[in-house]
């Protein structure tokens, strides 16, 4: 999701917080009297190694949001994170600290890019991912009481998975305060959060780009160097699509749902080809996207399946593209169609359903000649598609 659109992490009405905030037994992270807080925003501590186990996406947005909420002691950086974000529902900080005027949060900037770089390899994105972190309210009902001066706290996205019913936001001094989920706070909260359709777009072209490595995706092959070009190309198109749980709860806003469809190449190896749907952000609501699904040029049987999947936080693309590949290249050819969702699936490490790419649904065998409803596997999402021939140019 670019900056322009709502914020990933937006909490529903008054969802977020608690009505005591106290700082944490043993974990205030006040800084010393005196103190500049620039440089204290910007100190080594602030952010893990890339060795450390807090190098994850969620220790980097952790680490971050502690350095912001640090550098906020400077009152001028204060005024103008407050300014941007009462301008727009988020905003990127490598943009913010980079225009920054005042001393805090230019020396924040640094710290800002190497956060960047560390999220780009915690999801295995490469040097060319740019800028992903962002910031914004938690919620739109908190502008009112930022405009005020109320001083403001600042958390990372809180995790769906652990089982907690709290997570922690820090203020200007450092100090931990521990916000309950389902109760509302006098104080306004900036979310760290990373832009995560950017991400899914970035990760997808990694996966297409090591998948084609392998033999396993889409090739060089040139259009008009495909028989099946030369009068256009079929395709299965979605009309219309609706899932009923996108495994996004509540707080983290809209789900960044991708698809993988597999089947047999025209050399008979597997293949999987990507399928980005930014559009598909919230569960029981219908799309009509006209959206392609398949290209059937690229596939030597009449069939194919999909897999549709959604990026939580932590998924290395890398990873999960070698992962993909290491089981699909096992597989061969025996002359008719088998379905490959199965194998797709199997591929993807136990520990990665955990705030990472979690299971949406799948649909089995969509054939060349598919056309109307479609229920998937899972029973957690339907579909309408139907055959969509593209002319040639």
């Amino acid at each position: 999701m670019s900056t322009s659109t709502p914020l990933r992490t937006a909490l529903i009405g008054v969802t977020l917080a608690a009505t005591a905030l106290v700082p944490l037994q043993g974990t205030a992270l006040a800084a010393p009297s005196g103190t500049d807080p620039a440089a204290t925003a910007t100190s080594s501590s602030s952010f893990p190694s890339s060795s450390s186990p807090s190098s994850s996406v969620s220790g980097i947005e952790d680490a971050t949001a502690l350095a912001l909420a640090r550098s906020l002691a400077d009152p001028a950086w204060s005024r103008e994170v407050r300014g941007a974000a009462l301008a727009a529902d988020s905003v990127g900080l490598t943009g913010l600290t980079g225009d920054a005027t005042a001393t805090a949060g230019r020396k924040l900037a640094a710290r800002i890019t190497e956060a960047d770089r560390g999220v780009a390899a915690a999801k295995g994105l490469g040097s060319g991912a740019g800028s992903l972190l962002r910031v914004g309210l938690a919620d739109a009902s908190m502008r009112n009481r930022l405009a005020s001066g109320a001083a403001p706290l600042v958390a990372a996205t809180p995790s769906d998975d652990d089982g907690r019913s709290t997570f922690t936001a820090y203020d200007s001094t450092g100090a931990a305060h521990e916000l309950a989920l389902d109760r509302a706070t006098d104080r306004p909260v900036y979310l760290v959060d990373i832009d995560g359709a950017k991400a899914v777009a970035k990760g997808l072209e990694v996966i297409d780009r090591t998948l084609a490595s392998k033999g396993l995706g889409r090739t060089a092959q040139a259009a008009g160097t495909n028989p099946a070009a030369a009068s256009g190309i079929d395709t299965t198109r979605i009309d219309s699509v609706r899932v009923s749980d996108v495994e996004e709860p509540f707080f983290k806003g809209d789900a960044e749902i991708f698809t993988l469809v597999t089947g047999f190449g025209k050399d008979g190896t597997p293949r999987v080809d990507t399928v980005e749907m930014p559009y598909l952000n919230d569960e029981d609501t219908t799309y009509y996207p006209g959206q392609v699904l398949v290209n059937w040029s690229t596939y030597k049987y009449d069939m194919a399946d999909a897999v549709m999947m959604e990026d939580d936080g932590d998924t290395n693309y890398q990873a999960l593209a070698k992962a993909i590949a290491a089981v699909l290249l096992t597989i061969t050819d025996q002359g008719a169609y088998i379905p490959l969702a199965d194998a797709l699936l199997d591929a993807i490490p136990t520990s990665w359903w955990t705030d990472d790419p979690d299971y949406v649904d799948s649909w089995y065998t969509l054939a060349r000649t598919s056309s109307g409803l479609r229920n998937g596997a899972a029973g957690n999402g339907w579909m309408t598609v139907s055959p969509y021939h593209v002319p040639e140019l």
